[in-house]
């Protein structure tokens, strides 16, 4: 049976037997196994062969085109269906050039959904939005050479359709708090760090994450519980941070300084943002009524 089909080949070949004088004879064996190297292959390859540019810059030519052909398979998408985010005139007005100052996830209407979105919820908004401001339409509407808003939706979709990148995004979503519950606020303790163990969860490398639970939760589940938040292994990193462009340097020892700033800023970023997770956790563990 083929394994990606339902197909069953059922006619079977029989040969008929060889003559009983017949004399038979080895003519060949199998070699002794050879390795070998394996050349990259593939669209990239051959858009890369048949250019100058860079071999990132196919990549990127190649996501535009990957997201231009998605939006005319779904030209029958109906723009009205479900609940659309307004767009404000900050949000139509921005730069493109100034792309990682933009939220992604209001670009493409998901400022809702945040790293909750899904990649299908991704690529449908992102079809929406390709469709209503597509440089096309804006010139047939009168809106010449008007493709700003359009060039920050496809950084956007780039930008959220990149594991990597994504996840350098959700790391410093602004949207996103990071505040620490006060040690002095003597509220429901449920209601209060809850949502702030949910909301920390998204960065664990290790899923699925175990939630702070109730009033009947067993206390062995609850050590267990703290006992993985101490040992929490976070993939949230700050490259998005970056203030500088590694390959905007003049010469090799300017890129390197620059780096190693950058570096340096990251790694204070992390452990930052380390202290700040071990602050919430002990905090939690010394105000849960099931662990005094």
């Amino acid at each position: 049976m083929c394994g990606s089909c339902e197909h069953t080949v059922s006619d079977i070949i029989t040969l008929s037997p060889a003559p009983e004088a017949a004399q038979t004879k080895v003519h060949g064996g199998f070699s002794a196994p050879i390795k070998r190297n394996v050349s990259t292959a593939g669209v990239y390859l051959q858009h890369y062969i048949r250019s100058d540019n860079t071999f990132v810059d196919h990549l990127h030519s190649h996501a535009d085109e990957a997201a231009t052909a998605a939006a005319a398979a779904v030209k029958d998408i109906d723009l009205d269906e479900g609940e659309d985010e307004e767009e404000s005139e900050d949000l139509l007005d921005l730069d493109p050039k100034e792309w990682k100052d933009q939220d992604h996830y209001a670009v493409v209407g998901l400022s809702k959904l945040r790293y909750r979105a899904t990649l299908d919820d991704i690529i449908k908004a992102h079809c929406k939005k390709v469709l209503r401001h597509h440089p096309d339409k804006k010139a047939a509407q009168g809106h010449l050479n008007d493709d700003r808003f359009f060039k920050c939706i496809q950084k956007a979709f780039e930008i959220l359709t990149d594991v990597t990148k994504r996840r350098q995004w959700d790391s410093v979503d602004p949207s996103v708090s990071d505040a620490v519950p006060s040690a002095k606020d003597k509220g429901n303790f449920f209601a209060a760090y809850g949502p702030v163990f949910e909301r920390e969860s998204r960065f664990s490398n290790v899923q699925p994450v175990p939630q702070l639970g109730d009033e009947s939760t067993p206390r062995e589940i609850v050590e267990s519980f703290y006992e993985f938040w101490y040992a929490f292994d976070s993939w949230r990193s700050f490259e998005y941070l970056d203030k500088e462009d590694v390959d905007g340097g003049n010469n090799r020892d300017n890129k390197r300084w620059i780096e190693g700033k950058n570096k340096k800023e990251r790694a204070n970023r992390k452990k930052e943002d380390i202290q700040r997770l071990r602050t919430i956790v002990d905090q939690a563990i010394k105000t849960d009524p099931r662990m005094i």
